[in-house]
């Protein structure tokens, strides 16, 4: 008997020892435990460290309260316009009630084979309706929050409650089906081509507007300084006349004389032409006399003409036919 007793007393350790082992366990900070009693949750430890449970009658499932992913298949989605787009999109979610998502799905991969249908479901619904211009344009995060709120309504419905929240959805990868890239490019490009010959004849449009604007108010201006400039002009020419009438008034045989001086002057250019006339005639009435200068009250009107008869060619001086002294 004696010494059977360290045999008992070992087996007694070993059992108690084996008990208490069983009746504890660790929960490490990225996880959630909930406690089951023959299958059943009985409650739910968040806490981090070392607890209880009844041995060889509960048992423990770990659930990781971190962020987590489910990358469904890619999928073909028809947009409109009946362009077939390739689509990979991901979900990254977080288990925000351990003990539902335990009785819904009770793993993590349950999880990832009932929320794949409905991520692809809420992303063709959702794409369905949109050009690719719009997948492809800064609408793309709209579209991406609409799938979003669809995946996080039908995860959280009373039916189908999983016991997860959705904290973000995104489209990985939008690419063209291979048969129907290359039509898709060439339709695109046209559609930029149409766009900048639009752009192009606006802005034309609008050059013209400015420049016709700019043509109609520079002929105001010229206009304007024309009209200036002649009533400059005629009052210029009115002072004139005034002043040579009263000079004229003064002395009226010096302002013959001098009118016909300038009349020589202006009427031959001794640079480059002739001019033959005879002194017998009028306009030559200066060089008639001995003096070379007639009497005063003899003195003839000064012609408002350039000359009279003659004929001009090749260059020289002035030469005169007459027969009186030169």
């Amino acid at each position: 008997m004696s010494g059977r007793l360290p045999l008992i007393l070992g087996i007694v350790v070993l059992i108690l020892g084996i008990a208490a082992y069983s009746s504890t366990f660790t929960v490490h900070q990225t996880q959630q435990a909930i406690v089951l009693q023959f299958g059943k949750p009985v409650r739910t430890v968040e806490q981090p460290g070392l607890h209880f449970k009844l041995p060889f009658v509960q048992d423990v499932a770990y659930v990781d309260k971190r962020i987590l992913s489910v990358d469904p298949p890619a999928q073909t989605i028809v947009l409109r316009g009946n362009l077939r787009l390739v689509v990979d999109a991901f979900v990254r979610y977080r288990v925000t009630n351990p003990l539902r998502f335990i009785q819904a799905v009770q793993t993590e991969s349950g999880l990832e084979g009932r929320l794949a249908p409905i991520v692809n479901d809420s992303v063709r619904g959702v794409l369905g309706d949109v050009s690719l211009a719009d997948v492809l344009s800064t609408r793309r995060g709209q579209l991406m929050e609409q799938i979003r709120t669809q995946v996080n309504k039908q995860v959280q419905d009373a039916t189908t409650d999983f016991g997860i929240v959705i904290v973000d959805l995104r489209i990985g990868r939008a690419d063209l089906a291979p048969e129907v890239s290359e039509s898709v490019y060439e339709r695109m490009r046209a559609e930029r081509q149409r766009d900048a010959a639009d752009f192009r004849a606006q802005g034309e449009e609008i050059r013209q507007t400015i420049k016709g604007q700019a043509d109609r108010e520079a002929t105001v201006i010229r206009a304007e300084a024309t009209k200036q400039s002649s009533i400059a002009r005629g009052e210029g020419d009115a002072e004139r006349t005034r002043i040579l009438n009263e000079a004229y008034g003064k002395d009226p045989s010096f302002f013959q004389f001098y009118r016909t001086m300038q009349a020589y002057r202006d009427s031959v250019d001794p640079g480059n032409s002739y001019l033959v006339l005879t002194t017998n005639g009028e306009f030559f009435s200066y060089f008639q006399n001995a003096d070379g200068v007639p009497p005063l009250d003899e003195m003839p009107a000064a012609p408002t003409g350039g000359g009279t008869g003659g004929s001009t060619g090749g260059s020289g001086s002035m030469g005169t036919t007459t027969g009186s002294q030169n």
